[in-house]
Parts: structure tokens; sequence; C-alpha cells
């Protein structure tokens, strides 16, 4: 099977960020208005708008449909109130969705907010008693929201005041919390659901890889950093054919999908943050220009020259050399620049098996390179799902598409080290982070994601 006989290459398939470019002006020159994920300098002081992670997958327990996720507000508190989390009133939140390959999106889910606040000059509380449903007199501050599809035939409203699930306030105030997220889940038309609210943070990381790649020596592992905290999320469930080119997801099932974040300015709509795979802004991009790559379409990447070298010439690489004395792969890194920018296909480069490229799709278009996150829909649930995915042999996977008990870190790290030139792992870098899954058990039906914690971050 030739996806096995290249496994090498598929292990590098986690580093993300490979561009091709011819103008670093392009990026230059949203570096004004732009802003990014909690890596970027801008974005650090705007966590509403902040998209910390984007999961993809075909849903295990409805094998006819995808489940498409976005998450934002990152290192939420429990405990973090009076004035608890809420999404940006004055942004659109968008997943975009590109069925045809030209980077552009064919179908976009746009989500906007607005405010029940009544409080007012009476009360500094959330809530002045227990909270039985989202309707609940006792819930003084809610969030209603629109959802629309847009496609190229136009935008149809597929929700009109939803009601997002409150911050978890605690035990108290709200004593059963799974009902009220029950209650906020709607159906849409064509057998679809959609889901926003808190949620657990279930990305799983030892964040201490930032401390000069786990402490200098490895010893700064075992440690989820994320533990304890709460995100706030928007989610989809939708039957594969209505995502898939043509509406037909037989002959068409790769999708490429990203979430983006357009803030209001006097400009009108700006976009501040993009986010497809993991990892992209936070180990390819330097800080310079993190902002303004977060601003970037995915159909413009493939112009831009200065992020390209920073993939096909990695700076993890040389850090673990100097670190660690582990020879960093010869550049330039084309097999992970083929991985990354055009998904995986016979046709696309060194990687002698098709996997997720819209290449792929019988009724695509000419394959613009550009940077999302990609998903062959065709690919059926695994029935024992494994954290290193595709590397593992679990193409169901990261990198085809990401599910939230993905270990994306250690995938990305082991690529960064040579994994997909070698066709091994790295022994040195074998153990990853030690912290491969969430503290938090998966659900097992749509969200999926787990319920929200009120225990502080300090107690858990």
């Amino acid at each position: 099977m030739e996806l096995r006989i290249n496994r090498r290459a598929l292990i590098g398939i986690g580093v993300a960020g490979a561009l091709t470019a011819s103008s670093f002006a392009l990026l230059r020159a949203e570096t004004g208005v732009a802003s990014s994920h909690r890596e970027a300098p801008m974005i650090a002081g705007d966590p509403r708008n902040d998209n910390t992670d984007v999961y993809a997958f075909v849903s295990p327990d409805r094998p006819d449909t995808v489940t498409l996720m976005a998450n934002f507000i990152p290192f939420e508190e429990p405990n973090g109130g009076p004035n608890f989390y809420q999404f940006d009133t004055d942004s659109r939140y968008n997943i975009k969705i590109d069925s045809d390959g030209d980077a552009k999106p064919d179908t976009v889910y746009q989500w906007t907010f607005r405010n029940e606040d009544k409080r007012g000059t009476a009360t500094f509380l959330y809530d002045n008693g227990p909270i039985t449903s989202l309707n609940d007199k006792n819930l003084l501050f809610r969030q209603r929201y629109t959802l629309k599809k847009i496609t190229h035939n136009g935008t149809r409203t597929l929700v009109e005041d939803g009601v997002v699930a409150p911050s978890n306030t605690g035990a108290a105030s709200m004593p059963d919390y799974g009902s009220l997220r029950t209650q906020s889940i709607k159906a849409l038309p064509g057998g679809g659901k959609a889901f926003a609210g808190q949620a657990d943070e279930a990305f799983f990381a030892d964040l201490r890889v930032f401390d000069l790649l786990y402490g200098g020596n490895l010893s700064e592992v075992g440690q989820d950093t994320l533990k304890g905290y709460n995100v706030h999320s928007l989610a989809l469930q939708v039957p594969k054919d209505e995502v898939a080119l043509k509406g037909d997801a037989g002959r068409n099932p790769v999708i490429g999908v990203w979430s983006t974040v357009d803030k209001w300015s006097p400009k009108g709509y700006v976009q501040v943050s993009r986010l497809g795979q993991p990892l992209v802004n936070e180990v390819v991009v330097p800080a310079g220009l993190k902002d303004a790559f977060n601003a970037l379409p995915p159909y413009q990447d493939a112009d831009v020259a200065a992020v390209v070298k920073r993939v096909t010439h990695p700076e993890v690489p040389r850090l673990l050399a100097a670190i660690y004395g582990l020879k960093a792969p010869r550049t330039p890194r084309a097999d992970l620049a083929e991985i990354f920018l055009t998904g995986i296909a016979k046709t696309n480069g060194p990687i002698k098996a098709d996997l997720n490229s819209q290449g792929l799709n019988k009724d695509a278009g000419k394959l613009r390179p550009s940077e999302m996150l990609r998903l062959n829909m065709a690919i059926a649930p695994a029935a024992e799902p494994d954290r290193l995915g595709v590397l593992a042999g679990d193409l169901q996977g990261f990198p085809n598409g990401r599910r939230l008990g993905d270990d994306v870190i250690d995938i990305a790290l082991q690529a960064m080290a040579g994994a997909a030139q070698s066709g091994k792992l790295v022994d040195a870098l074998a153990a990853g982070d030690k912290v491969n899954q969430n503290d938090k058990p998966l659900g097992t039906r749509f969200p999926y994601i787990p319920l929200p914690g009120d225990t502080s971050v300090n107690e858990s």
C-alpha cells in the first residue's frame, strides 16, 4: 500500500506552515489592521476574538455527517467572575470550507451575537439564583446568536435567536450544567445540529515547550498546561453532502476547513484571526509576521515568500540541534511544504498516497496551494482512534482533519525533528511531552467536547 510505503513523509504532516511566496510586502501591508491568535502579539490583548483551535472530523456516532468546531477565548479561568466570558458582539465568527481546491471559501457558516443584560444598575451578579433552564429568570446575562450559511447561491439563516450556553459559574448557580448544554443545541434544517457556548479546553499539551523546548533537558514534561481552563466553542454537525463539492460527498469527499474572525472597525469588518492547521503561527511564522499572517486569506498564501522560507527552512530543527544536538534535517523541507500546502495526493509531490487533497475530488478545479485543515470525509471513523493519527496508521486522525483526541504537539515536534525524512520517530523525542490526552473524557455525541469546569485552575 503506497500510503504505508510513504509513511515517512506522512509523519511530517503535523508541522504547520508552508507558504510558497513572492511578496513580503503582501504581509506587511496588512499589519496595521491585523490581529491573530494568542501566539500573535496583537490578539493577545483581544481574547474574545482569539481562535484557539479548529477541529474537523467525521462524526463517530453519525458517520454520514461531519463535525466542525472552532474554539475561542484561551485560558478561561472558571471562577473568573463576576464578568464571565462571552463572544464579541462586534465580530463575525466564521467556519469556512473550500471544496474545489481554489483556496477560496465555497461555504461559510457565520455566527453573530447580541447580549441580553438584565443587570443594569441593580446588581453585579451574573445570576441571582439557581438556573435550571436557558430561559430561567435567574440568569441575568445571556447571549443570543444568529447562524447563517453563505454559499455561491446566497445566504440562508439557519438559527435565529439561538441561546449561547452560559459560563459555568458554579454548582450553586447551575446545579445541572449538562441540561443547559443539551438545551442549547439547536437542530438545523437538513438534519444538522449547532452549538455555541462554554466548554472545557480540550486541547492538551505541556506548554513548557516554549521554555527552550521543555527546559533544555526534557525535564519539563508531563504537565497539562491547559488543564482546568475553559474556552468558548462554536460547533456544527452537518451532512457530508452539505459541504462537499456539488453536494456529492461520494464524488468529492475532500474539504478544506479554516476559521476566521472579522471584527468591526472604522474601515468595516477586518479579519483579525485565522486558524486552520494547529501550530502554524506558533512554530513557523516569526513574531514580526504573526499578526499579518492572521489577516491573510488562504488564497494569497502562495504569493508570500517570507513565510514560505520559514517553512522550507524551519526554526525548530535548528533549536533542537542547538539544545539537544539533534542533527537538523536537510533543507529545503520540500516534503513538509508539499504535505502542508496541497494536501496528500500522488500527483502533488513525493508522497505516493491519495489521502486529503481537494485535487482528489472528481469535480475539483485547479488546486491553489494554501494553508488549511484538510479532511477526506470518505475515511470512516477509527474503531480505536490513535492519538498520533496518520503517524500511527490511523488515517482518520490528524492531519486528515483533526479530532479532539489528536496529539498535535507530539506529531509536530517529531516532524520538525526529521521523522518525515527518516521514516521513524526521533528516539530522543519519542516520549513527547508526556501529556497524551485531555484530563476529561470526550463526549460520545455532539458536540463531543467536555462540559466546562467550575473548579479553579489552582485546585483542578
